[in-house]
């Protein structure tokens, strides 16, 4: 499972080390790490965003041994949407209706249409949206880019992808 779990560290050295351990200690990967050393919150400490996949048995324990560390958790959680691509569709884009492409993929579950920008050159000529999906997974992207796909082919839009892959 993949989560991000923000914490506050005291503003001395070795704290971000000190928050390694357990989360070496319970076999969390590590994806990102954001440490904010230039920032402090309202309590005077330096945020930490750690973005993880682990086994979601093992968040409380995960959760206790940084308590016990004296790193403070301010949240922990499954991000729901965690990765991103973006695609350009070319073609008639509004007259083959738009909104039933994205309702397509946000009907999905596991997927969405986070941003959408047209393009209309002129009233006969093809069109194109750029767009941004977002899904809980690099799998369940892939599924969206492939009803896409489906998509395009059926409305006989162009479907250019990806543009680029990122983690959210």
């Amino acid at each position: 499972m993949r989560l991000s779990m923000d914490l506050e560290l005291q503003d001395i050295p070795g704290q971000l080390l000190l928050a390694l351990q357990p989360l070496k200690e319970n076999k969390a990967n590590i994806i990102s790490v954001v440490h904010h050393r230039d920032r402090k919150t309202p309590r005077g400490m330096i945020p930490v965003r750690f973005v993880l996949e682990m086994d979601r048995s093992r968040i409380e324990a995960l959760q206790t041994k940084l308590k016990e560390s004296g790193i403070s958790v301010v949240r922990a959680g499954e991000d729901r949407f965690m990765e991103s691509v973006s695609v350009v569709l070319v073609g008639h884009v509004l007259d083959s209706d738009i909104g039933d492409t994205v309702k397509r993929i946000d009907s999905t579950g596991f997927a969405e249409v986070m941003d959408l920008a047209l393009t209309m050159p002129g009233v006969d000529e093809p069109s194109s949206a750029f767009m941004k999906i977002r899904a809980t997974g690099k799998a369940e992207i892939q599924k969206a880019l492939t009803i896409l796909r489906e998509v395009g082919k059926e409305k006989k839009l162009l479907v250019i992808e990806p543009i680029e892959a990122e983690a959210v």
